[in-house]
């Protein structure tokens, strides 16, 4: 349930002893959102934030994120969020209270290509992704290898397909996608979950970030889901370059397929959401939004690793051999010797301004009684004739390394950044 500011206020001061409260300001907050949020200054000027779940599970992953945050704040060059206080309401919800952290919010939208933010963010996920697992397994958060986060996804996709409101050509699309052996090899790792704009707060350089409760151990790609959609294009490939070089480990080749993969599924799970609220009108607009999709993925390959096949290279432009001017060309009248010493001239044929080089046959007959191999032989091998303007040896085939993939729209008004 919803409470005004002014009952925030009063369960921060229960979850906080000696708090004292001076200014409260709410914040609007959506039927999809999972916390209510409100900002308190108190008697010494400090600021707080205040949050409140609007589900069970919400709560729950808020607290358990916490102790990971105790153990990655050692870990990570910028701020995280610190529990200060909790307090179970009387509907269930869990309220906590945090210090309110240094920074303005982010706009995905906004993020500029080559820019120092864009950098950053691609730079703060490759540290976060190097932290040992264990810390996670410590914390006591979920960790999954690549084949069981490749089976949570396919049970996810059978619970949307049980609610019949997902097309079925998006629901080909992405099981071939699961069952693509290739794209499943690789190290998971500890990730923040989708990483919106909201949880990047920036004060010159990346200050914080929020938006801890859907870590763990998994596929590094969840990390990028919404910025790949919200972000242009040029912006989201700045920061896949400063990540891949601030990894110790080079990103595996398909991250970038699984990434448009986990930003589609994204819709499953805002589907299910809505599902699980029995709201009607956001049940209609979730599965609008994926109908819009099955229309621009249509015969779209781009999920899939390329085809192998054959494909012959460009041909290469050789230089033509000159041609032969006849009047190049000497006649010579050969007649039979009378002796063996009787020299024979034999013309070569030169350019138009040189004089003709002749060869002494005398010499040439010296040469191989001697055992000196003639001109134009190498090594007691007879030399291959030269070809003169005859046709090119046909070009060595390559191998195909299939089409590149190809892109699809997937931003519409169902995705639009808040600020």
């Amino acid at each position: 349930m919803l409470r005004s500011p002014l009952a925030l206020a009063a369960l921060a001061s229960a979850a906080v002893p000696r708090m004292r409260p001076t200014m409260v300001q709410g914040t609007e907050t959506h039927r999809d959102d999972r916390f209510q949020v409100a900002y308190l200054t108190t008697d010494d000027d400090k600021q707080w934030v205040v949050r409140a779940s609007l589900s069970t599970a919400a709560g729950a992953q808020m607290e358990q994120s916490d102790a990971l945050l105790k153990l990655l704040a050692k870990r990570l060059p910028y701020a995280l969020p610190r529990i200060e206080g909790t307090i179970t309401a009387d509907d269930g919800s869990t309220v906590a209270v945090q210090p309110r952290l240094r920074g303005t919010p982010s706009v995905w939208r906004e993020l500029a290509a080559g820019g120092d933010l864009a950098r950053a963010v691609g730079s703060a996920l490759a540290v976060l992704h190097d932290v040992d697992p264990r810390v996670v397994e410590e914390a006591g958060l979920p960790t999954y290898d690549a084949d069981a986060y490749r089976a949570r996804r396919l049970a996810t996709l059978d619970r949307a397909a049980a609610t019949g409101q997902v097309p079925t050509g998006l629901l080909a699309r992405w099981e071939r996608a699961l069952e693509e052996v290739t794209l499943w090899k690789f190290a998971t790792c500890t990730v923040h979950g989708p990483l919106e704009g909201a949880h990047v707060l920036v004060d010159g350089d990346i200050s914080a970030i929020t938006g801890w409760e859907r870590a763990g151990v998994s596929d590094p790609a969840e990390d990028f889901a919404v910025l790949s959609v919200l972000a242009p294009s040029e912006s989201f490939d700045t920061v896949l370059e400063a990540y891949a070089a601030a990894r110790r480990d080079a990103p595996d080749p398909h991250l970038e397929r699984r990434v448009r993969l986990a930003a589609e599924l994204q819709r499953v799970n805002a589907l299910l959401d809505a599902v699980s609220t029995d709201d009607d009108d956001l049940i209609h607009r979730r599965a609008s939004a994926l109908r819009r999709l099955d229309e621009a993925t249509q015969d779209d390959e781009s999920l899939m690793p390329p085809t192998p096949g054959r494909r012959r290279p460009a041909p290469v432009e050789e230089e033509p051999a000159p041609a032969v001017d006849p009047a190049d060309i000497e006649v010579v009248e050969l007649t039979d010797a009378e002796s063996d010493d009787e020299t024979v001239e034999i013309p070569i044929a030169r350019a138009p301004d040189q004089e003709p080089e002749t060869v002494a046959a005398q010499d040439v007959s010296d040469d191989a009684a001697a055992g000196t191999p003639a001109p134009g032989e190498a090594d007691g091998d007879a030399a291959e004739p030269e070809q003169i303007g005859g046709d090119a040896a046909e070009p060595a085939e390559d191998v195909d390394e299939g089409p590149e993939p190809s892109s699809y729209p997937l931003e519409d008004g169902e995705d639009a950044e808040r600020r």
